[in-house]
């Protein structure tokens, strides 16, 4: 090794020698120059030649004290296809199963066949303007696609690669939240007598448990607490992997009423075993592992057969809180029952199924300050 290959060893070191941005540099290596150690600096060189034909590289990062990285010399060639499969490298250690499924969709699908060659430093926040304006999706997703941008954008503002972040000036877009739309009595009757035995066996124990598709599909027999009359919620299925609630809230024991007690019993026949799950699709035999499964395949055919209006499966969580709140009751145990952590979705959400108060509540405390009214105190 010499230096026509730009290795050069010294007496107690060992000089690179490269070409970048069109000048020539040479930063030595504090090694003495083994052989081991002149392999090391070959390889290297190797290295840096590459991430400067991939735009990525940083004297920073090889030369942390080199002189040349005063001169604001850095990785500002950076691609955000590169930045995006750098962060995904590290994203795979952080996030779960699901959310890097869905990461890697929208970087794919939408991000790097859009904006992958251009160089970070380069992208502008009308660039992505733009482009939103071409898509043919929901805001929420919009929204979700953006989030590996904004974070590598983040990233790249933070390490000093570019002077501003783009990103800040792309807002996300406001999502519009479904109206509950439930069934009625009518609706919920007809739809399950379209049904095959197992499908109305978990339609019917959805409507009167309000439990999320992904956690129907997850329930275990053993979940099921027969003697105290309670349903264990404790995982739901998303993108085909069990996973734990993401709130504490969402770990709840969900009441059998007479419905949901009809509904297990009947399918007890079909899959009844310990660690088996509750629910299963009767084409395969086999445990549902998607919610779309359940929509393709029972629900839409079901709602068509029985002439009853499209809505989604997600609709008979709606069923359940509008059929309990109407009933009277109390809307912080209603919420519990759906994992909520308090009772301000339960208000928000579904204020209108809240009976009205008694109509003569409020009138103790007027009488009380009627009494007592010209001395101006309620407890006188």
């Amino acid at each position: 090794m010499d230096g026509k290959q730009g290795i050069t060893p010294r007496n107690h070191s060992i000089q690179i020698d490269f070409y970048y941005l069109g000048k020539r540099f040479r930063e030595t290596l504090k090694l003495e120059p083994t052989k081991a150690n002149l392999l090391m600096a070959q390889r290297l060189k190797t290295t840096i030649q590459y991430e400067i034909s991939m735009g990525t590289f940083s004297f920073e990062k090889h030369f942390p004290n080199s002189k040349n990285t005063k001169f604001g010399i850095k990785s500002n060639n950076k691609t955000i296809s590169q930045a995006l499969d750098d962060y995904m490298r590290t994203a795979q250690r952080s996030f779960e199963k699901s959310t890097i499924r869905g990461y890697l969709s929208a970087i794919n699908f939408y991000l790097k066949p859009n904006f992958g060659h251009i160089r970070l430093a380069d992208l502008t926040s009308a660039d992505v303007k733009n482009w939103i304006a071409t898509l043919d999706i929901s805001e929420k997703r919009i929204n979700n696609v953006l989030i590996p941008l904004r974070t590598i954008f983040s990233d790249a503002y933070s390490d000093e690669l570019i002077d501003k972040n783009p990103m800040l000036r792309v807002k996300n877009l406001p999502v519009k939240t479904d109206e509950p739309n439930p069934l009625t009595p009518a609706e919920a009757e007809a739809v399950l007598k379209e049904l095959p035995p197992e499908g109305k066996n978990l339609i019917q124990f959805a409507i009167w448990t309000g439990l999320r598709t992904s956690e129907l599909i997850a329930l275990e027999w053993r979940d099921i607490d027969f003697e105290a009359g309670l349903i264990r919620v404790r995982r739901a299925i998303v993108n085909k992997h069990a996973k734990q609630p993401k709130t504490k809230s969402g770990e709840r024991d969900v009441r059998i009423f007479p419905p949901t007690l009809e509904a297990l019993l009947n399918q007890k026949q079909f899959t009844y075993s310990e660690n088996a799950q509750v629910f299963s699709n009767p084409q395969t035999k086999k445990a549902w592992s998607t919610d779309a499964q359940i929509r393709r395949t029972l629900w839409i055919p079901a709602l068509k057969k029985a002439n009853v209006t499209y809505r989604t499966p997600y609709q008979t969580r709606h069923t359940y809180a509008s059929t309990l709140l109407s009933l009277g009751e109390n809307p912080m145990w209603v919420a519990g029952q759906m994992g909520h952590k308090d009772w301000a979705m339960i208000h928000r959400v579904y204020g209108r199924w809240i009976p009205d108060v008694d109509k003569t509540a409020g009138s103790k405390t007027m009488a009380k300050w009627s009494e007592n009214g010209q001395r101006g105190t309620i407890n006188g």
